[in-house]
């Protein structure tokens, strides 16, 4: 698409809600910013970009995306470092990444300058609600919808994208314990696993809530075809140290392509460890825990960063992980991670976008 740059209609909240964040006390995702991020598409072009209170988005009975699901989304975060100034975590990633999902789902796609623009006017406006604390960022959600009032399968001519944003703190307080799901089936080859769209995490809530009632905080995902090869966690993609190699399932089809599994495993190769990004089944998995080769598991996103996996739950049996040492790899890289987000370590991958 020919890049547009849209004027963009700011109106103020009356009154700040600022005074309902306390920093110190932080959850994840229920509290919003003051303001949001809104653009449309019809014909065939964007228009009408604004910033405005954030509210309710009126919509007819009879949206498309309530029906046929045009949905994507993305997460990000912004940080604040202790002089203050406001930088995001890789921004140009996510952007990248949410037109590979509007392709995939036969939406349009976003102008650079758009995403951007729309993004960094909408932190300068509520840059207070970017908290500082440690373990804390401002949670970013830009979405795309189809907002046709038709009913009929054919994908929306008219959309929505919009921004919200939240201060959050951390997303898991403690290692999680996982249960190898081998029943319900996330992706397929030839399916939409690799998009951030909506209706991939619909279909996992009911599995993970079955998990959860047995005492999980999340489930691993394996390959559709034999339930053999793990794949994602949740919200996250996995990763395994074996005798000292950090090993990963490849990205593809049925796993999304995550902006915090790419870093960790960038910042690993300039560290000097052996990556391997390759298929690796459950049972090799815990056949090193077995034999005591298994030294770490855990998952990378925006929302948890490095979650630590403490139990592995499969066919009826669980099998706990040892306690990590301080100096193991997920602890050295998480904070490695944070470092750099929160400017107090070099970024030599220029990986920070200051607002």
């Amino acid at each position: 698409m020919v890049a547009e740059t849209l004027p963009i209609e700011v109106t103020r909240i009356k009154e700040s809600r600022i005074a309902e964040l306390h920093a110190e006390s932080l959850s994840f995702g229920k509290i919003f910013s003051d303001h949001m991020f809104i653009a449309e598409y019809e014909n065939g072009h964007w228009s009408r970009a604004k910033i405005v209170p954030y509210d309710k988005i009126p919509m007819s009975p009879s949206c498309s995306v309530m029906h046929y699901g045009q949905a994507i989304f993305e997460g990000m975060k912004a940080y604040k470092n202790a002089e203050g100034e406001i930088s995001l975590f890789r921004p140009l990633a996510n952007y990248k990444r949410i037109n590979v999902s509007a392709e995939r789902m036969a939406m349009p796609s976003i102008p650079e300058e758009l995403f951007m623009d729309g993004l960094t006017q909408l932190l300068n406006l509520d840059h207070e609600w970017v908290p500082m604390g440690e373990g804390s960022a401002l949670y970013i959600r830009p979405f795309l919808i189809g907002t046709d009032e038709y009913i009929g399968v054919k994908p929306s001519e008219t959309y929505k994208f919009i921004i919200i944003t939240s201060p959050v703190g951390n997303y898991y307080n403690a290692p999680v314990k996982v249960l190898v799901e081998t029943n319900f089936i996330r992706a397929v080859e030839g399916g939409v696993g690799f998009v951030k769209a909506s209706g991939n995490y619909g279909r996992s809530l009911y599995p993970t809530r079955l998990a959860q009632q047995k005492g999980y905080d999340q489930i691993i995902w394996t390959d559709a075809r034999h339930h053999k090869y793990v794949e994602e966690s949740g919200t996250m993609n996995l990763m395994f140290v074996i005798n000292d190699t950090l090993i990963t399932p490849p990205i593809g089809d049925t796993i999304l392509a995550g902006i915090t599994r790419d870093s960790v495993l960038t910042l690993a190769r300039d560290w000097g460890m052996k990556v391997e990004e390759r298929k690796i089944s459950i049972d090799e998995v815990l056949e090193a825990h077995k034999n005591g080769q298994l030294q770490e598991a855990f998952g990378t996103g925006t929302a948890a960063t490095i979650a630590h996996i403490c139990l592995i739950g499969f066919q009826d049996k669980k099998y706990e992980l040892p306690t990590l040492p301080a100096d193991a790899f997920s602890y050295r890289i998480a904070k490695e991670l944070t470092g750099i987000k929160k400017g107090r370590l070099k970024d030599p991958h220029q990986w920070m976008h200051k607002i």
